[in-house]
């Protein structure tokens, strides 16, 4: 069965609305590790966010993906779940 560019579009949308979901319920897993596992992190996210949102022509700044990207203020999200970075961390973040 061919899927045609409407369908796909809605199952990449739900796709990116899960993996949102995802991070969101692993609030626990901080972006250092994410950068040092898959080389991306929400605030990756986020600026992709704005970057294609600027393509379409749509102006969304940096704070405001974060905002989307995050599920809230990101200082917010700062303030209750990013953990300092160990030693170990940041040595493998710098590789």
């Amino acid at each position: 069965m061919s899927m045609n560019e409407n369908d796909k579009l809605e199952i990449e949308a739900a796709t990116f609305r899960r993996l949102l979901s995802h991070l969101d319920e692993h609030k626990d897993v901080q972006n250092i590790d994410l950068m040092n596992l898959a080389s991306f992190c929400r605030n990756c996210l986020s600026k992709w966010y704005s970057a294609e949102a600027s393509s379409k022509g749509y102006e969304v700044d940096y704070d405001s993906a974060r905002e989307i990207i995050y599920g809230m203020p990101y200082a917010e999200w700062k303030s209750k779940y990013q953990l300092e970075s160990t030693a170990e961390q940041l040595e493998k973040f710098k590789k």
